[in-house]
């Protein structure tokens, strides 16, 4: 009985072994197989996208990581997604395949790239400064994610780019609302606007002109000690540019007739030049 026992349970032992073998080789088998359908449904992406279908290239992708998510393709695969929707321009499916992928792969090593590709989505749908408010703060938020905390990578080189860009695009949108209130003859909120330039976008193109709109109004309302001051900052900073000399003419209404008048002398001076020149020539 004893000897029954012991074979008995000598058997069951090689039963359940040979069981858990043949489960680690089936489970073996199977992740290879996945895989192997991963890489195939990836590089069917890559051939869609080559061949112009990014619609159908972001969805073969997503379709490689579904099929092995603890794989190291997922994420790749992911990513790819995102910028076949980008490059299809599908803005905001690629936004909300980026926003999932900064979710489930915040420590990922391409995470400055996603910030990055997630920048370019809303910097590509400004279309109007005018009404596209949400795009540029979006756009400029995530460019500037990029910038400080990514500052060694390739992106951030194009993201203060074009952060440099939007601060022209916001500068326009004042200049933009600040003709509007000139038009309605509405002199302190156009005054504000042109104002922010200066505090806000100072190194953009609009700092010239929006100081010579703030010599012309504060004229315009009496204003003229606070006009002289503008005018004398944009003297300083920007003497030879054609809206100095714009403002110029502010103070000198007959700034046409002074300028003619040099210039007829000038030709005299030539002329008499010439002359001497040629009396010379004959002695």
């Amino acid at each position: 009985m004893k000897f029954f026992l012991k074979f008995f349970l000598i058997v069951l032992i090689v039963f359940i072994s040979a069981c858990k073998n043949n489960d680690q080789k089936v489970s073996i088998i199977e992740e290879k197989d996945l895989d192997l359908q991963m890489i195939d449904a990836y590089n069917e992406g890559l051939d869609l996208l080559e061949d112009n279908y990014p619609l159908q290239a972001a969805k073969k992708f997503n379709e490689a990581e579904l099929l092995y998510p603890q794989s190291l393709w997922a994420p790749r695969s992911s990513l790819m997604s995102a910028y076949s929707y980008f490059y299809g321009s599908y803005y905001v499916d690629a936004i909300e395949e980026l926003n999932r992928f900064i979710e489930i792969y915040p420590n990922h090593k391409r995470i400055p790239y996603a910030y990055y590709l997630l920048g370019m989505c809303h910097y590509e749908q400004i279309a109007d400064e005018r009404k596209d408010i949400g795009s540029i703060i979006y756009a400029q938020q995530n460019f500037t994610y990029v910038l400080e905390n990514f500052p060694d990578t390739d992106f951030a080189l194009d993201s203060e780019f074009k952060l440099e860009l939007i601060q022209e695009i916001l500068a326009s949108k004042e200049m933009y609302l600040a003709r509007y209130y000139i038009e309605k003859e509405k002199w302190i909120p156009a005054i504000n606007r042109y104002k922010n330039i200066l505090d806000k976008y100072e190194t953009t193109i609009y700092v010239e002109e929006a100081l010579h709109r703030l010599v012309e109004i504060h004229y315009k309302i009496g204003l003229i000690d606070e006009s002289k001051k503008y005018a004398a900052l944009l003297g300083y900073n920007y003497q030879s540019s054609e809206w100095y000399k714009e403002s110029y003419k502010v103070f000198n209404k007959d700034y046409e007739k002074i300028i003619k008048k040099r210039k007829k002398q000038r030709n005299k001076i030539s002329t008499l030049e010439k002359i001497k020149s040629l009396l010379k020539n004959e002695k």
